[in-house]
């Protein structure tokens, strides 16, 4: 009896191992090395609306959502800019205050979690927080509309450390077309050009996801400083007017910019979102669901949109969308922008995520995939954060210019 009983545990211990083996297998010595060596810069996460509710601790590992502590540090995440974001219709005082409560919300998380988290504004702050051994904790305004027409609000907004902001979100503004609503400046107005002039002086960068394409080119032609695209992929693959076109990126990096890859599947598979047009009732039904289970809890609506989201996929509803989507995405910027012009902006609990990238434990696997698709160890390291820390560092010297420094 000892001795089958004995057989049994040997039996499952070795089942164990074997399951282990597989995990660590996936990804290759080489690629973790070389991930976990490197300054990974992730620029869009929408976690900071899970904040607002006083219940989620970012220092504990969640089973819910893609981003906590415990998983950055599993996933190698070194730098994370946290999305200050409010939705389009919300405008006015209102706005401005609701993003002041969001930008307390991160400092508080780095507060509350300073063993692993600093507060960074500059490229020089990530690399530091680096040697610290800690994660930089960053921020970006996602919509312009919250800074209520006033460069004082903008200037505000720096001083509390935020180093994008996002020239519109999904609904025009009062001096800026979004690409998703009916074009009603022609582009920018000349109040929306000052705010790129005082972006620049301010060393904030200016973000270019979600505008409309003469937005862009207005932003493109008005700023001294190169522009990122915060989380956008690539129209020719996925034709979503947030998506960038080649002559975009081409255009984007001539300037010395960076296009960063976002992960949500409606802006990565054309499959998928041509599903989602096919049967709108789908996405009637997910909203019913998310507003069911939610009400008007907005960290919970983007956690659970996406999650019910998956739950149609597993059901044959809508098309399964894997990983290796957002590096087809990476590397069709490569060969149309070059390889100094392409990052990673997640969208990371904000968006539908593909399978096999449901949080930031699953970044390593980009890295073995750029590897194996024969990528040197280099411009590895410049896709994973260099080309993000680059731009940082030149806005920030257009700033010192325009401030009278050196």
């Amino acid at each position: 009896m000892m001795r089958a009983l004995l057989l049994v545990v040997v039996y499952v211990f070795s089942i164990c191992l074997a399951g282990l083996a597989v995990t660590s297998d996936s990804i290759s010595d080489k690629a973790r090395k070389l991930h976990f060596s490197s300054i990974v810069v992730d620029t869009h996460n929408d976690t900071t609306q899970r904040f607002l509710d006083g219940k989620f601790d970012l220092g504990t590992r969640s089973s819910a959502g893609s981003i906590d502590i415990p998983r950055m540090r599993e996933g190698g995440l070194g730098a994370i800019f946290f999305s200050i974001w409010i939705p389009s219709k919300v405008t006015g005082p209102e706005a401005v205050n609701r993003a002041i409560t969001q930008i307390d919300a991160v400092r508080e998380q780095v507060r509350r979690h300073s063993n692993d988290l600093v507060l960074a504004t500059t490229a020089a702050e990530i690399r530091e927080a680096r040697k610290q051994g800690k994660i930089a904790a960053l921020m970006g305004v996602e919509g312009g509309h919250m800074i209520n027409s006033n460069l004082g609000v903008l200037r505000s907004y720096a001083a509390l450390g935020v180093r994008y902001m996002t020239l519109t979100h999904s609904g025009n503004d009062e001096w800026a077309d979004s690409s998703t609503d009916t074009p009603a400046h022609n582009g920018l107005t000349e109040f929306g050009k000052d705010v790129v002039r005082e972006m620049n002086r301010l060393g904030v960068m200016v973000d270019i996801s979600h505008v409309s394409d003469k937005t862009f080119y207005d932003a493109l032609e008005t700023s001294k400083a190169p522009m990122l695209a915060s989380h956008s992929s690539c129209r020719a693959i996925c034709d979503a007017p947030r998506n960038m076109t080649d002559q975009m990126m081409k255009d984007l990096a001539a300037k010395g910019g960076v296009v960063q890859i976002n992960y949500h599947v409606g802006f990565l598979s054309q499959e998928f979102r041509d599903a989602e047009k096919a049967n709108p009732e789908i996405n009637k039904a997910i909203s019913a669901e998310v507003m069911k289970r939610c009400g008007a809890n907005e960290g919970c609506q983007l956690i659970e949109g996406d999650r019910i989201t998956r739950e149609y996929v597993e059901q044959g509803k809508l098309p399964r969308v894997d990983f290796s989507k957002i590096i087809e995405h990476i590397e069709h910027a490569v060969k149309v922008a070059g390889i100094d012009h392409v990052g990673l902006g997640s969208d990371f609990d904000g968006a539908n995520m593909p399978y096999g990238m449901e949080d930031a434990t699953k970044l390593p696997k980009i890295t073995e995939a750029l590897l194996q698709k024969g990528y040197s160890e280099g411009d590895v390291r410049k896709i994973l954060g260099e080309n993000t820390l680059r731009v940082m560092t030149e806005v920030e010297r257009v700033s010192r210019e325009l401030n009278g420094g050196m």
